[in-house]
């Protein structure tokens, strides 16, 4: 599979990673948490990084460059990690 988590990974997640609040202008890299399905942004932005740009009702609004352009991915929090806090 391709997001398949190792065996002590499995389970449900920590609050903490759904109740994140991200200001715009945060740097956040796309992790795609596998065992949430609902909010996942393509899997070709995992592991990208990118600047939040709003939040759009419990989803973020994150630009990320691909390629020469900038793209803008509508992703729920436990699919985004902060980058340098």
């Amino acid at each position: 599979m391709k997001f398949t988590k190792h065996v002590r990974e499995r389970g449900a997640i920590p609050v903490s990673r759904v109740i994140q609040d991200l200001k715009p202008g945060a740097k956040v890299m796309v992790t795609i948490d596998s065992s949430v399905v609902k909010g996942q942004p393509h899997s070709r932005y995992h592991g990208k990084v990118g600047v939040v740009a709003e939040r759009r009702g419990r989803a973020y609004v994150v630009e990320v460059r691909d390629g020469g352009s900038t793209k803008k991915i509508i992703s729920r929090p436990e699919h985004l990690r902060v980058v340098g806090a």
